[in-house]
């Protein structure tokens, strides 16, 4: 079955979620991001937390907690704070989700969260695009999310390479709980 059938079926059953964990359609993703040291995975994510909180800002000029829970996550990774102080910022950031009404805005919430998420584990990191993906299909409609959703995961694959070629570059520091694991 392809891709687009899937989530047609998935949308049918009305699942929030139309990409799953072991998705067929991301499953060279999932590959990837697996060979990858867990500072690779953590500069990829927190890349696209980014970018997706900027695209938030321009619907909620207002609301802090997706770019707070970036920061500090990025402070978490850095060993600036502990995970506890972390782990409530990801929360906000999911709790953001339930104080909206836009499907395509919740399934960017939680890609925040799940982007953040990546510094405790790099098993978050398909919950960046099994949710960001999502909101793509919820945006655009099926099936003229198609080109939309490939040109996005292809993103996921060249930044994730990118990211492997030249983590050592980057300037910030880490916690020892990070560096110990590579």
């Amino acid at each position: 079955m392809d891709w687009l059938s899937d989530v047609q079926n998935r949308m049918k059953r009305k699942n929030q979620i139309l990409f799953g964990k072991h998705s067929e359609f991301l499953a060279d993703l999932e590959g990837l991001i697996q060979q990858q040291n867990h500072q690779t995975v953590i500069l990829w994510a927190l890349e696209f937390g980014d970018e997706i909180v900027v695209d938030m800002k321009k619907r909620y000029p207002d609301e802090e907690r997706l770019a707070n829970a970036v920061s500090i996550s990025r402070d978490w990774a850095a060993g600036k704070v502990k995970m506890p102080v972390a782990q409530r910022a990801i929360l906000d950031a999911h709790a953001v989700a339930k104080e909206i009404s836009s499907p395509v805005d919740m399934a960017l919430c939680h890609a925040v969260g799940q982007a953040c998420g990546v510094v405790h584990t790099s098993g978050h990191a398909m919950g960046l695009p099994i949710y960001e993906l999502t909101a793509i299909v919820r945006k655009h409609g099926v099936p003229a999310c198609q080109n939309p959703v490939e040109t996005r995961k292809q993103e996921y694959v060249e930044r994730l390479l990118y990211w492997r070629e030249h983590n050592e570059e980057y300037q910030g520091d880490w916690a020892a709980f990070i560096t110990k694991e590579s």
